[in-house]
């Protein structure tokens, strides 16, 4: 072969560890790491109120006020749902020029714990709607600046809130150190069991923090499709229907008139082969051991309010055997405009092969399909169970000492997804062994925690003048 080059599977030049960590060298010269520090607003800055009013043009009309409403509750609300106006600052910010796959919106509430296929309790990134390749960075800024707004939320001094984004920055750079040392399947194969977890960070917390994590994890893995079962359905002429609760949950009977949802509910035998073709081989099988029930429309979330999304009711052997899935409606992530063009037709794939990039284990039911609605628009989905051991951080009841050990378990894990997609090794010689990323950051997360409050005040004074319209409370 003498001199050629050496390429891998996918036909991409291989690199040694050498040129990779000179690569990460190269680019903090170019950028060099205090140039992330602060935030300051470009002079063209899009209005975020008309970034919201953009997206709403492509969502269910009687949804959006409760979008609004929703992010209309609080500051950290605000964020959760402004992914887009995010990105649109992002790009305007330093970036090293390494890239990897992003998660779009890695805010500390798109963190949080279910079931491995194993049946483990697993912590991870669990929201890819606006997942997509990008700068490293840009995930690690979102992540930091959700954790100063939550800090403020609770009323944290600044030296606290500081604290805790340090430890996000420090474990992020720390973890990616690691992985620039560790094999290629050490990388892929790791993953955070809650179990092995508490072991650890256990001696951290004082008895009040340890018993109400282990009460949290208890509670997650109650949160199944038994349970889901009983809040989401009831019994009619002895066959399990979904409640009806609007605009919360609404039967599919009720949507539409009684001959199109006849035939959406036949379709959906139709839908569910084609999207049973995008699972794995044993997991199709497994599917065709349930037959389906009912159809329900369900709002979910923050910022995905609005979005199509559906309750589906599968049951296998009997009535108490049931199996829940959610298609969600998947548009182009908000990273889009702002990078380039997904090399995948399909928004639902695209979450689905971002999810299992990012992810160390993934739901075996995870999978796409394209399914036109009965106003003949064809639109992208992805496909997931609804519940299977899920929880979350409580924001509202959380301590400084309590949010810094989250903070940094969300910036180890973010480091580990990123460090699957990407090359932990230049990423690492990028960070470097000082704190000098970790304190660039902390000051963007504070700058950028003003921006929102300025942006959140915008969207409160868009609603009292009727510019926008907000339902609260629902």
């Amino acid at each position: 072969m003498g001199d050629s080059p050496q390429l891998n599977i996918g036909g991409t030049v291989h690199r040694t560890p050498e040129e990779r960590r000179a690569e990460g060298k190269a680019a903090r010269r170019a950028t060099p790491r205090t140039s992330h520090a602060g935030f300051t607003p470009a002079a063209d800055r899009p209005d975020p109120i008309s970034l919201l009013e953009e997206q709403a043009r492509t969502r269910v009309p009687e949804l959006v006020p409760i979008r609004h409403g929703r992010m209309a509750s609080s500051a950290f609300a605000f964020y959760r749902g402004a992914a887009l106006v995010m990105a649109a600052d992002l790009v305007k910010t330093p970036v090293s020029g390494l890239e990897t796959q992003l998660c779009g919106d890695a805010h500390l509430a798109n963190f949080g714990l279910f079931a491995s296929p194993e049946r483990n309790l697993v912590f991870d990134i669990n929201d890819f709607d606006e997942t997509h390749p990008g700068p490293w960075e840009w995930d690690v800024k979102r992540l930091a600046a959700s954790l100063a707004i939550a800090g403020r939320e609770r009323n944290f001094t600044d030296r606290q809130r500081r604290k805790i984004v340090l430890s996000v920055a420090a474990n992020y750079r720390q973890q990616m150190a690691a992985a620039s040392t560790m094999p290629t399947m050490s990388i892929w194969y790791q993953h955070l069991n809650m179990a092995e977890a508490m072991a650890e960070l256990g001696p951290a917390m004082d008895d009040r923090m340890r018993r109400r994590t282990e009460k949290q994890l208890a509670k997650a893995r109650l949160q199944d499709s038994a349970l889901a079962l009983t809040k989401l359905t009831t019994e009619v002429d002895g066959k399990l229907v979904f409640r009806s609760d609007p605009p919360l949950l609404v039967p599919a009977g009720e949507l539409f008139a009684e001959d199109e949802a006849q035939t959406l509910h036949e379709r959906m035998h139709v839908i569910l082969r084609s999207y049973r073709k995008t699972l794995q081989s044993d997991r199709r099988a497994l599917l065709e051991k349930f037959r389906f029930e009912a159809l329900a429309r369900k709002v979910v979330g923050v910022g995905s309010v609005g979005t199509r999304a559906w309750v589906l009711l599968l049951m296998g052997r009997d009535s108490g055997d049931p199996l829940l899935l959610q298609a969600k409606e998947a548009e182009a992530s908000v990273l889009e405009r702002f990078t380039k063009k997904s090399n995948l037709a399909n928004h639902g794939q695209r979450v689905v092969a971002g999810q299992h990039l990012m992810q160390a284990v993934s739901d075996i039911f995870l999978g796409w399909d394209q399914i036109e609605g009965v106003d003949g628009v064809p639109r992208d989905y992805y496909v997931r169970q609804l519940r299977d051991w899920k929880g979350s951080f409580d924001v509202e009841g959380s301590i400084p000492q309590g949010m810094a050990i989250y903070g940094s378990v969300c910036g180890w894990t973010l480091a580990r997804a990123h460090a699957r997609a990407g090359d932990p090794i230049a990423i690492s010689a990028y960070l470097g062994n000082s704190t000098t990323f970790d304190q660039a950051i902390a000051d963007f997360a504070e700058a950028y925690a003003d921006q929102n409050e300025r942006d959140y005040d915008a969207m409160l004074a868009a609603i009292r003048t009727g510019r926008i319209a907000a339902q609260e409370g629902v």
